[in-house]
């Protein structure tokens, strides 16, 4: 057994430990983080009054107040959610909205991009998506060999395949989607140059993977925004057919419609979308910097 092995040890052990322990455990150390004076609170602040300029300066705080409380949360029960069965991750979806558009989707077999931005927990919209048809999605592993095999082990458990984020990849991902497979995209995440264009997201340029209108353009599938929120005793799944205008052949309607969506799922729950990530760190050439550089 590896150093990193003893390390990942303890969480694996934490992860049997009841949902509603490890949310008060998340509670706690949120409590805590909210207290820091860490760059992430930094950064959730900036985003937020970039985002909510409509809020005053006492609401923004809160939601960042409630955003630090959630994004430990977020960690503690992640755990228990690769350490179960998919029973037991389909006993703790306690309501959904929108599914029978999904499962008809499925069942006709055109294939389904499952678009699920950093808003609650998307590694329950991952499980919960690959045990209604095989599911082949992009991965870039971690930097830990022991992390990985955990988690790994816990996607692949509900049928899920994993591709590397290249060319090949991408072209296994268009072949599942034409076999009538699922893919799961996160579209916010900033991605390199070559992979993306500016659109707008909440008010400001923020450069947008192409990779979800291309998918799109070069298969029959269906789309949706997919999030599953932290609600009493375990997670409500949100679906929404993707708008028309994602299809489009104009990159900059395609991308617009995106951000679009993932403002919606946001607008569910603010407080648990991942403020913390400096999702206009890259602007048009020429425009000034959105973080202090000291960030």
């Amino acid at each position: 057994m590896t150093r990193a092995d003893l390390l990942i040890a303890p969480l694996r052990l934490l992860g049997w430990l009841p949902l509603g322990a490890l949310r008060r455990l998340g509670a706690l150390a949120g409590w805590l983080f909210y207290r820091s004076n860490s760059a992430a609170l930094r950064v959730m602040r900036r985003n937020i009054a970039l985002c909510y300029p409509q809020l005053s300066s006492a609401e923004q705080e809160r939601l960042v107040r409630r955003r630090a409380s959630d994004l430990p949360t977020l960690f503690f029960e992640t755990l228990a959610v690769w350490n179960r069965s998919p029973t037991w991750l389909a006993k703790h979806i306690v309501a959904s909205s929108g599914t029978e558009p999904f499962v008809a989707a499925v069942a006709a077999g055109r294939g389904v991009i499952v678009i699920a931005p950093h808003h609650g927990n998307w590694e329950v919209v991952g499980l919960w998506a690959a045990q209604h048809a095989p599911m082949t999605s992009l991965y870039d592993p971690p930097r830990s060999a022991a992390f990985e095999r955990w988690v790994v082990a816990a996607r692949q458990r509900s049928g899920a395949k994993l591709l590397p984020t290249d060319v090949r990849g991408v072209a296994g991902v268009i072949k599942a989607l034409k076999r009538g497979e699922i893919t799961g995209i996160l579209p916010d995440q900033q991605p390199p140059p070559s992979s993306g264009e500016f659109a707008p997201l909440f008010g400001h340029p923020a450069r947008t993977m192409t990779l979800v209108g291309n998918l799109l353009q070069r298969t029959a599938a269906a789309a949706f925004f997919v999030s599953a929120t932290r609600v009493a005793g375990g997670w409500q799944l949100h679906l929404e057919p993707a708008p028309a205008e994602l299809w489009s052949e104009r990159r900059s309607e395609s991308l617009a419609a995106l951000n679009r969506g993932v403002e919606a799922v946001v607008a569910v729950a603010p407080e648990q979308y991942q403020w913390e990530y400096k999702r206009f760190r890259a602007q048009p050439e020429g425009s000034p910097s959105l973080y202090p550089l000291r960030w």
